[in-house]
């Protein structure tokens, strides 16, 4: 994957910037329907993109704004059970921080294994555990990105989850915060895993996230994670799901977690300050 051919594409067919990215998961596309695009680039034209597979997730590379705001937006993303691998998912986030993009907000759908998180909450992620087997850091660093030991003390920006949870609080929105699993799917856990995953100290339990948190950190970005809850996973009282019910419920809570991302994307834009301390590539 050739990373400066990648970025040359997408200049090829726009010179938008934006320090704001966003990477829009299940059932969340909405989202992209709020944004005055300007130019929408198909993943298939940018070259090491993986292309999506899922039937809910589009996928082209948004450059727009959002309320008069610059962002660019992810409509779709990757998964290892896909097939891709930790690096190919990553590549993309890569592009984007060539593309200045210095805070990157990811949203995703996730199972709640914590009583106190019900289905169709939202839940800030203060922290990850990685069980997806690997690392997309994995193989020869390349020091023009990021180090080759990257710290992880604080993959989510304390900052951002401050900010997004006084953009809640003013919006009437009740808003958890908790810890976020990966695991690579496609099937939904056991009950004995549940109880595992529980045990480890895990709220949430999805598919995603954790390999672009992963390279944006590499790369020196601030990440904001915001999970929205589909289905509740706890062991004594487990039934069936289905992907329909899911994708139902995170359209259901979609409104909440749209106003949560636009009022902190204003914050960050009426605040400069908050937009510096990142690092140019």
């Amino acid at each position: 994957m050739d990373l400066e051919k990648a970025v040359q594409a997408v200049r090829e067919k726009t010179s938008f910037e934006s320090s704001v990215g966003i990477i829009l998961g299940t059932g969340l596309g909405g989202l992209a329907r709020e944004i005055e695009v300007e130019c929408a680039i198909p993943y298939a034209d940018i070259p090491g993109f993986p292309l999506a597979t899922v039937e809910t997730h589009k996928g082209d590379l948004l450059f727009g704004r959002l309320d008069g705001r610059p962002v660019i937006a992810m409509r779709g993303r990757f998964h290892v059970y896909e097939g891709w691998t930790l690096q190919q998912i990553a590549f993309p986030v890569r592009v984007l921080r060539r593309l200045g993009v210095q805070h990157l907000m990811i949203s995703n759908a996730c199972g709640s294994m914590n009583p106190l998180i019900r289905k169709g909450a939202l839940m800030i992620i203060d922290d990850h555990i990685n069980l997806l087997g690997g690392s997309p850091l994995i193989g020869p660093n390349d020091n023009s990105i990021g180090p080759r030991f990257p710290d992880m003390s604080e993959p989510y920006s304390r900052a951002l989850i401050e900010m997004a949870e006084t953009t809640a609080m003013k919006a009437g929105i009740k808003i958890h915060r908790g810890v976020y699993v990966a695991v690579s799917g496609p099937q939904l856990e056991t009950r004995a895993e549940y109880r595992f995953l529980r045990g480890i100290g895990a709220d949430v339990v999805g598919m995603s996230t954790v390999p672009e948190v992963i390279a944006a950190v590499h790369a020196g970005m601030k990440v904001f994670g915001l999970s929205i809850v589909t289905d509740e996973c706890y062991p004594e009282a487990l039934r069936p799901v289905n992907v329909e019910e899911i994708i139902a419920t995170a359209m259901g809570a979609e409104p909440q977690m749209t106003k949560v991302l636009r009022g902190m994307i204003d914050s960050l834009y009426m605040h400069p300050e908050a937009l510096s301390g990142v690092s140019d590539l």
